[in-house]
């Protein structure tokens, strides 16, 4: 996956783990959320983008946001399943179209990968996420815009 994957949007490189590891962590300290720290998530980023476990999105120069991709075999179809694990912007950058265009090279990452669905999670308090996600067609909607509420759970082992 060489070519840009959208305007002022690149993958990242294994060059990139200290800024995807900083703005990882920064993103679980916004939220209240624990964090190994920006060095260790560097490390573990370096090797899930070196086992190709990850793809890592990056926009703006510093980088300012992150989009991190991954991708299974689809039990449905012949395709894969993308799955967004992380969308990151930085607050000072939010509201000038960052998520967005993020998005928008997922979108495109993910068919030109092979992808024929694109899941995710994003906590009912976080309007500014949901407001986009929606923006762009996705639905937490089984079946049809009326159909019930889907939920994503998660638990700790």
């Amino acid at each position: 996956m060489s070519s840009p994957p959208g305007p002022g949007v690149r993958f990242a490189q294994l060059a990139d783990a200290e800024g995807i590891g900083q703005l990882l962590h920064d993103f679980n300290r916004e939220f209240g959320e624990p964090t190994p720290g920006p060095d260790r998530l560097a490390e573990r980023v370096r090797e899930l983008m070196n086992e190709q476990q990850i793809t890592v999105l990056l926009a703006g120069t510093a980088p300012d946001g992150l989009a991190v991709l991954r991708f299974r075999p689809a039990i449905w179809s012949e395709a894969l399943e993308c799955y967004l694990a992380e969308l990151y912007v930085v607050p000072r950058l939010r509201g000038r179209g960052l998520g967005r265009a993020l998005m928008q090279a997922v979108l495109a990452a993910a068919r030109r990968r092979g992808a024929d669905r694109i899941e995710l999670g994003t906590s009912d308090s976080d309007v500014a996420a949901r407001a986009l996600y929606e923006s762009l067609g996705f639905s937490n909607r089984e079946g049809s815009p009326h159909g019930p509420v889907m939920y994503f759970y998660e638990r700790e082992l």
